[in-house]
């Protein structure tokens, strides 16, 4: 099923988020963005996880949503690490990447949902 795709991927992606922000916090003594981008970067799979126990397609439509806006959210501070120079364009390549992947899935998995709708 694509949603159990969806959250392993998530999952995955959150876990590297967890481990950019030990980073910026241990490393790069940055707290703040850290904060925000971890907030937002492991929302991403939490909000997918709970749409697949939604009370009903709108409550899954609704959750999936919110799963996608966090991926803009987390792609907007990859980019302001970059622009900050907290991290490297090429350390953050890989991260957007997965990031822009799990927002195509989500668009996917939405219009799939609202078609059947």
């Amino acid at each position: 099923m694509k949603e159990n795709v969806l959250i392993e991927k998530s999952i995955a992606f959150a876990a590297r988020i967890v481990k950019l922000h030990r980073y910026l916090t241990q490393k790069q003594k940055e707290t703040v963005i850290s904060k925000q981008i971890v907030r937002s970067g492991t929302s991403i799979g939490a909000n997918i996880s709970e749409a697949g126990y939604g009370q009903s397609k709108a409550d899954f439509i609704s959750k999936m949503h919110i799963a996608l806006k966090e991926t803009a959210e987390t792609e907007y501070w990859l980019r302001l690490l970059v622009l900050s120079e907290y991290i490297t364009e090429a350390e953050s390549q890989s991260l957007l990447t997965d990031c822009r992947e799990l927002k195509r899935m989500l668009i996917a998995s939405l219009n799939t949902a609202k078609a059947n709708h």
